[in-house]
């Protein structure tokens, strides 16, 4: 069965993994250096790497079933299985463990969808997510730490200790909104009664009040892969995916 999609074809990159040519070749590097073209035993894969990534950043990009990506490549729905499962976690962001002493990093969190109730649970809008804290770096606005995926019902001040997104970022300068007390965090000035208003033109308090739109800029720009808005897959299958994505979002803005 002949495929219709393959990364051979630079006009096929684009649209289905929303990275530029140039920029999947370097996420094709980085699963070469995690193994994934090592020789293996048993039956080796019929698609190369390059077509390979480009499935998976394609099953991100579009959510679609293994039903209806897998005829795409020409490859069976159980082989197309097989190929998210095996690359998936080696497409995983690596946290950054050193920062500048300048660097200021911002926290929010987000959710996202998911099919396994095990990992996810009912909120206010009646579906089950799961939730994600991520730490983005305020001036590139670059991926540094996902957190991992904790139940959508849980405030963003406890997921950020128990996903290990607070561990992660250690001592460095981290602004978050109002719904992160009592975590050390730089929040927003509160007004007491009777106390003057603070000065809008203050550098404080005009970076808090764009800190958590970068950050939303950030997650917008993070689920045009549909798969962050019902994510179908089960076990760590959410959480290999938010690290994906992150990567291939880190690489997309970075050019």
């Amino acid at each position: 069965m002949a495929g219709v999609i393959t990364a051979s074809e630079p006009s096929w990159i684009a649209p289905f993994t929303g990275l530029s040519p140039r920029c999947f070749g370097k996420l094709v590097t980085v699963l070469r250096r995690e193994g994934a073209d090592a020789v293996r035993k048993g039956r080796p894969w019929s698609l190369p790497l390059e077509d390979r990534a480009l499935l998976v950043a394609a099953y991100w990009r579009t959510n679609l079933t293994m039903r209806q990506i897998a005829p795409l490549f020409g490859v069976s729905k159980s082989a197309a299985d097989r190929i998210i499962d095996h690359l998936g976690p080696m497409l995983a962001l690596q946290p950054r463990k050193r920062f500048a002493k300048d660097t200021v990093l911002i926290v929010d969190g987000t959710l996202v969808p998911a099919r396994d109730h095990t990992t996810a649970a009912r909120s206010k809008n009646c579906r089950y997510p799961t939730s994600h804290q991520v730490v983005i770096d305020a001036d590139t606005r670059l991926v540094i730490v996902v957190g991992r995926p904790l139940a959508g019902n849980r405030d963003d001040c406890k997921a950020s200790e128990e996903s290990g997104a607070e561990a992660a970022v250690g001592t460095t300068m981290t602004i978050a909104d109002g719904g992160y007390p009592g975590t050390g965090l730089v929040l927003p000035h509160r007004r007491r009664k009777g106390e003057e208003p603070p000065d809008p033109k203050q550098t404080r308090i005009k970076s808090h009040k764009q800190a958590p739109a970068r950050a939303a800029h950030v997650f917008a720009r993070m689920k045009t892969w549909k798969i962050l808005r019902d994510c179908r897959l089960n076990g760590d299958g959410v959480h290999h995916t938010m690290l994906g994505i992150a990567l291939m979002h880190n690489l997309a803005l970075a050019g």
